[in-house]
């Protein structure tokens, strides 16, 4: 039986950026991530950015020794908490290695670093047609935001060509 670990990203390493950048990559082939990768533009710059942004942590999944899936997590701030909050911007293990618990242990994983970083909540987005995804994030405890009883929209504005 091959092995399942995660451990943290060291992004002062840039061959740990240059391989998020490739799982980033990946995800973004994937049809949930979008089906059309990075532009090259994102592949070229990606590692570089991931060591520069102050609130950045990230988590490798080995499947065997071999990476197999990631997590990006940004770190904000609620002021309804007064604390951190730990945005799970994203998740992903490669075809490969998925039916194999790495997505849960990723989850778990990001939990774990988010509380040991003193944050209140963990947030992310999900496409309402990725049932697998939504499968694992409601059995890891995750519900639809709102306040109040209304929802949250997912909502952006690109103010930059990239």
């Amino acid at each position: 039986m091959s092995t399942l670990a995660i451990r943290a990203a060291n992004l002062a390493d840039p061959a740990d950026c240059q391989l998020l950048m490739q799982l980033t990559d990946a995800y973004a082939r994937d049809a949930m991530g979008g089906g059309e990768g990075l532009s090259a533009q994102a592949r070229q710059q990606l590692p570089a950015a991931l060591a520069q942004h102050p609130g950045l942590f990230a988590l490798i999944a080995e499947h065997g020794g071999q990476p197999a899936g990631h997590a990006l997590c940004v770190l904000g701030f609620s002021s309804f908490y007064a604390a951190p909050v730990c945005n799970l911007h994203d998740l992903s293990v490669l075809p490969a290695a998925r039916g194999l618990g790495l997505g849960r242990a990723l989850m778990q994983a990001v939990e774990a670093a988010a509380l040991a970083r003193g944050c209140a909540k963990v947030t992310l987005e999900v496409r309402a047609d990725n049932h697998v995804g939504r499968s694992l994030y409601q059995g890891e405890g995750f519900a639809q935001s709102g306040l109040g009883g209304t929802p949250y929209l997912m909502m952006e504005k690109r103010i930059t060509g990239v």
